[in-house]
């Protein structure tokens, strides 16, 4: 079964269930803890690019992945982008392999690294597994979105992080999804003071295909408000939203029955790209998708860092 978010996850205020749940984050930081101590490290030839988060779900870490992936190759190093299979993320996938085709999915990210270097790729970017402690990443970038950051700071299950802020010690770059964010930045640089801090946006391509037009949102997503305040931010119309947990695998008839109701309501649907991804095999024309591309500033200050991996 799947569910959606806590809203106690992103309250600044530390809530009661959050203080009553606080035991088992506890024991969530100490199984972290014993993981990073006592397991075996494998090391690999080929470089390792780890984009990962903290805060789960929704920062951004595979439109990252494959904007770095894409660029790499367009500057002739041979990248790949490396995924745990999970049954449940198809929709992800498709979704990378629509835009950049070298994917290699597999349970244990160990045997897809390995795959990856007897093809001869030049460089592995991992799409998640910052938490795979058993792998000795290059380069290790962490993604936030300035909407949620950290929540309300405490760990899995009395708050959304997997780990405290202490795992970014190691880190060599933040890449945080909004505006600067001065405070955030002192409490990142307190940490790490080698720590590098980069910051992107979401830029819509097809606006016009929405525009005076009244529209129902459909998202089921990690943080869906990222994607209704992008549409509130280029005034886009929104009448109704429909919100499901994320990954969730809608049925034809199920999205049949939405379309039924937007049509007599006389709104048009619009939805996220990942979304979009998830019922894309279905016989229904009347789904548009807002597409986007990601924006690194000082991309190829970024680029050039991880080039260096490889000379």
């Amino acid at each position: 079964m799947k569910i959606n978010k806590p809203k106690f996850w992103d309250q600044k205020k530390i809530s009661l269930i959050s203080i009553f749940l606080f035991p088992l984050s506890l024991v969530t930081l100490l199984v972290v803890f014993f993981k990073k101590k006592f397991l075996f490290i494998k090391y690999f030839r080929t470089p390792i690019v780890c984009v990962g988060n903290i805060y789960i779900g929704g920062t951004g870490k595979t439109p990252t992945s494959i904007l770095l992936g894409k660029e790499l190759l367009n500057q002739g190093l041979k990248s790949v982008i490396i995924r745990k299979y999970y049954k449940n993320h198809q929709d992800e996938y498709n979704q990378i392999r629509s835009s950049f085709k070298n994917l290699i999915i597999n349970k244990n990210r160990y045997d897809g690294i390995k795959e990856a270097e007897k093809n001869d790729y030049d460089i592995v970017i991992l799409d998640d597994g910052l938490q795979d402690y058993r792998i000795k990443k290059n380069l290790e970038i962490v993604c936030f979105n300035e909407n949620q950051l950290i929540g309300n700071g405490l760990v899995i299950p009395a708050g959304p992080l997997r780990e405290n802020l202490n795992a970014l010690k190691n880190v060599g770059i933040v890449l945080i999804n909004g505006n600067k964010n001065t405070h955030f930045e002192e409490k990142l640089l307190k940490i790490n003071k080698k720590l590098e801090i980069y910051y992107s946006y979401y830029k819509p391509e097809n606006l016009e295909i929405f525009k005076n037009q009244n529209l129902l949102v459909l998202a089921g997503i990690a943080n869906p408000e990222n994607f209704f305040q992008l549409l509130e931010k280029y005034n886009l119309k929104v009448e109704e939203k429909l919100v499901f947990p994320d990954h969730y695998r809608f049925s034809e008839s199920e999205i049949q029955k939405i379309v039924q109701e937007a049509d007599r309501k006389k709104l048009k649907i619009i939805m996220t790209e990942k979304d979009f991804f998830k019922i894309n095999n279905f016989k229904i024309r009347k789904i548009d998708y807002l597409r986007v591309s990601l924006q690194i500033y000082d991309k190829e200050k970024l680029i050039n860092k991880i080039k260096k991996l490889y000379d």
